[in-house]
């Protein structure tokens, strides 16, 4: 069992175990049980109530969050001629064909999102296995494969964020820094979970958004009212 600190012990001590906090109150609470003497990420927990071990329960995709994430990402392009030109003028970080391939087999990862041409796609494929397992494989359903270069990128930089679920069915992403306001948070929270109820798959049944919890970095979590998000 993981040892926690005492200042998260003192914390833990403020929130309501049995209660299920309000969006603007669970949030206000998050923020004032940070003590980390950094900027911390705060990130929401949706438990959804899909059968991951089936092929059409997956709910995986992405979105743009309204304020961002307080995090500038630094953006990897796979692409060629007018497209790699395309991607250096809308602001692509790295960019590149096979020179950037063998960088990433020789253990490079100083970025944060992969973005590549369609066509890019057979020689990226090779990265599979070290790109795949750190979530960094780019994807068609998360808009990381596209000849719209310059738009993928512009809305990587805006705050557009991917999220999957995991195998216990929770959808984990960052919406935001402690030294966001209340309303910029909630408005990412209700944004984030506006696209899961779009992606619910068809063959879940039951109750779809089971729970929500959302925390900072280093801070307890605490329970918001799912019905807050389900209703929509």
């Amino acid at each position: 069992m993981a040892k926690h600190g005492k200042k998260y012990l003192e914390a833990t001590k403020k929130v309501d175990r049995l209660k299920q906090y309000d969006i603007a109150e669970a949030l206000t609470l998050v923020k004032e049980l940070s003590t980390a003497k950094f900027d911390e990420t705060v990130e929401a927990a949706f438990r959804l109530g899909i059968d991951t071990k089936k092929a059409d329960q997956q709910v995986r995709g992405a979105v743009v969050l309204p304020h961002g994430t307080g995090k500038t990402q630094r953006v990897l392009v796979f692409a060629k001629g007018e497209k790699a030109k395309e991607a250096e003028l809308a602001g692509a970080d790295y960019v590149g064909d096979e020179d950037l391939i063998n960088k990433i087999q020789q253990g490079w990862f100083d970025f944060d999102v992969v973005v590549a041409t369609p066509d890019m796609m057979g020689q990226v494929g090779r990265l599979g296995r070290v790109l795949g397992p750190k979530g960094l494989m780019p994807n068609p359903k998360t808009g990381t494969v596209t000849f719209e270069v310059e738009k993928a990128i512009n809305e990587i930089k805006a705050g557009k964020i991917e999220y999957r679920g995991d195998k216990a069915g929770i959808i984990h992403a960052p919406i935001g820094k402690v030294s966001f306001t209340e309303a910029q948070l909630a408005e990412n929270l209700q944004a984030l979970a506006d696209a899961l109820m779009k992606a619910k798959p068809a063959a879940a049944k039951g109750t779809y958004m089971k729970s929500v919890t959302v925390s900072s970095t280093m801070g307890p979590g605490v329970s918001v009212n799912a019905l807050r998000f389900s209703g929509r």
